[in-house]
Formats: structure tokens, sequence, C-alpha cells
């Protein structure tokens, strides 16, 4: 699928973990939709997220957030369609994580401070 050939982003993509993007409305530049993750140890996981986001030729935005037992998290992706391919980048913001305090402790609910709140890493979706 070349660039020129975008007639829509509606459908369902997937990610090399097997996560699933469903875009179910594109109108007007805008995006909409659900995401869920494939990941057991994502602050995502368990539950299908609503997104919003836009996109612009061949360039795409999207974001959901969660509020959840393990706090709360937001994600936003961005990434632009090659060859058929949504490579995108993505940062997620976690306010809190169920990690050990300390070596040898039990892991815990602890609030996170600004270094380790952030995440940054990139996905390739495919169309299914």
């Amino acid at each position: 699928m070349s660039n020129d050939d975008i007639v829509s982003w509606t459908g369902t993509w997937r990610n090399q973990y097997g996560s699933t993007l469903a875009i179910t409305d594109d109108a007007g530049g805008r995006l909409q939709g659900t995401f869920r993750t494939a990941l057991g140890d994502s602050a995502f996981a368990g539950e299908e997220a609503e997104l919003t986001g836009l996109h612009v030729g061949a360039c795409a935005h999207f974001a959901f957030g969660r509020s959840g037992p393990y706090g709360d998290s937001v994600a936003s992706f961005s990434g632009l369609l090659r060859d058929g391919r949504l490579e995108t980048v993505w940062h997620v913001v976690s306010d809190s994580a169920v990690k050990p305090p300390a070596p040898g402790r039990a892991p815990e609910l602890i609030e996170l401070p600004w270094a380790h709140a952030v995440l940054t890493n990139a996905d390739t979706f495919t169309r299914v």
C-alpha cells in the first residue's frame, strides 16, 4: 500500500507483540477507536482503552489513558505510514507502579519519581 492509496485509517491494526489498535472513525482528520495491549505487565493490561487522535496524510497520532489498580497512566503514539506499516514511537507516563521499594522487600504500590515515571519505545502496526 503506498501513501497515495490511503483511503481510510479505519480497521484493525496489530503490532509485533499482538496488541490491537481498532480505529472506528477517521472523519475530519480525527481518529477514534480502542487499544488493547497483549502485554500482561502493562498498566493497560486486561482492558480496552478508548483512544482519540488525529491524522494528516500519512502521519497519525493517538492517545489514551487509564486509572486502575496500579495508579494512573497515559499513553501517546505518533507514527508514519510506510509500505503498509504504521511505524510508531510511544511514550507512557505512569504515576505509580508495583515494585519492591528496596532489594529483598515485598512488592508494593509506590509513587514513581519523575525520572522513573516515563517509558518510551517503538512499535510497528500492520492491518489485519
